[in-house]
């Protein structure tokens, strides 16, 4: 689950790490009145979307679309005001907001068709001697906790990681132990830091690992990590993300949760406690058991197509879970054909049948459907499909579904 930057910069406060100040407006008015109260002369007004690269995007209108969809794909950069903007009076902070209220926000995280934006960020400015880029995250080949530095913070990371990776330091937590002040000041001395730095740093990155610890984190990155001109560090950017299958331990983390930064099928899948993500395919995928998933979705590929999701009804499944499944999948327009790959263990084949029926019913076919049953209740399962009247393709084996799903999706 993921959460924006204000909130973020709150979660870290509460761990008593210096942020700058700043507030969250949803209007241009509540933006300036946040202004009002930081005071000073100079202020940053920030988009909050769920995606990076904020202030290199670029707002739909501003320039042509065609332009806007080649830059999110990486093709080149983008002329025009991004979603981080720098204001030196309040009017300005006001101008800012109601321009980025409201729009949609391209970056190359949001893709072609960008995200609106709803909330903004008014923070207080300040001088910048230097950023450094500080990230923590699972390393699950060692299963433990990683930290990041690098020296080439406030830029594209990605990047740094693709062609100049010893760029990146990095050192492994001890569970046991935690982050100790000799492995933050190791990083601090690689990073070039020095004098007061050093310390404040150490203090810092320590104060990090507590809030991702705490809050059983999946992510923690600070991009930029600024060196101010008196030798501290401060947060200037904050994204957190939290292990979802930890949330209910952490009710009040759940409540930070911005549906209208999520794909509705995603939310519409968590009610259900469907494993759903959507994906950039034609081929929707109903399956059981996420090994299952996976290999369907290799097999769709090997025969030349893409999936349009991952779809995990779970193990123990009812007629209502899987109709509901099928719904989400059919909503999609992506979707050119259907696979229904299911291995009956505690799952029975005819409930399956029985669900996959009861939502054609419902909503209507308008897509080829491939189901391919196998385990409990086999021989039931396919006598309720061959029985329905629908035009159900089946399938006997993993092969003979992908290839007959990829044929239907080719014409």
């Amino acid at each position: 689950m993921k959460i924006h930057e204000f909130q973020a910069k709150e979660l870290l406060r509460k761990q008593g790490i210096a942020t700058l100040k700043g507030g969250a407006a949803h209007t241009p008015e509540g933006a300036a009145h946040v202004a009002q109260f930081i005071e000073g002369q100079i202020w940053v007004v920030k988009a909050q979307v769920h995606a990076g690269g904020r202030g290199m995007g670029r707002f739909v209108g501003e320039v042509a679309p065609d332009v806007i969809a080649a830059a999110s794909r990486g093709e080149g950069g983008l002329p025009g005001k991004g979603g981080v903007r720098i204001c030196r009076s309040i009017n300005e902070v006001r101008e800012a907001a109601q321009a980025m209220l409201g729009a949609t926000l391209v970056t190359k995280q949001t893709g072609p068709d960008g995200t609106r934006v709803n909330c903004v960020f008014v923070e207080e400015g300040t001088r910048i001697a230097r950023e450094i880029y500080v990230a923590m995250t699972l390393d699950r080949a060692q299963s433990r906790v990683v930290v990041m530095a690098s020296a080439e913070g406030g830029t594209e990371i990605e990047e740094v990681a693709a062609h100049s990776p010893e760029k990146i330091l990095r050192c492994i937590v001890d569970p046991v132990v935690g982050l100790g002040s000799w492995q933050a000041r190791d990083l601090a001395f690689g990073l070039g830091l020095s004098g007061p730095t050093v310390s404040a740093f150490v203090k810092m990155l320590q104060g990090f690992y507590q809030v991702y610890q705490i809050n059983d984190c999946s992510m923690l990155e600070i991009n930029p990590l600024i060196v101010t001109a008196d030798g501290g560090v401060l947060p200037l950017d904050a994204k957190i993300t939290f292990d979802e299958n930890a949330l209910f331990r952490h009710p009040d983390l759940e409540a930070l949760r911005d549906l209208a930064e999520e794909d509705p099928s995603e939310i519409e899948a968590g009610k259900y406690n469907l494993s759903y993500v959507k994906l950039d395919g034609t081929i929707g995928c109903m399956v059981n058991g996420a090994g299952l998933a996976m290999a369907t979705m290799d097999i769709i590929k090997f025969y030349g197509e893409e999936p349009a999701n991952f779809l995990d009804v779970g193990g123990g499944a009812d007629k209502e879970k899987v109709t509901a499944a099928f719904k989400i999948i059919t909503r999609d327009p992506a979707v050119k054909a259907i696979l229904v790959n299911i291995f009956g263990g505690i799952m029975k084949c005819d409930v399956i049948a029985e669900g996959v029926l009861a939502a054609v019913r419902e909503v209507g076919l308008q897509v080829p459907l491939v189901v391919r049953l196998e385990g409990t209740n086999v021989e039931m399962g396919k006598k309720i499909l061959a029985e329905s009247g629908l035009s159900v393709i089946p399938a006997d084996s993993m092969s003979d579904a992908a290839s007959k799903v990829v044929a239907a999706v080719r014409g």
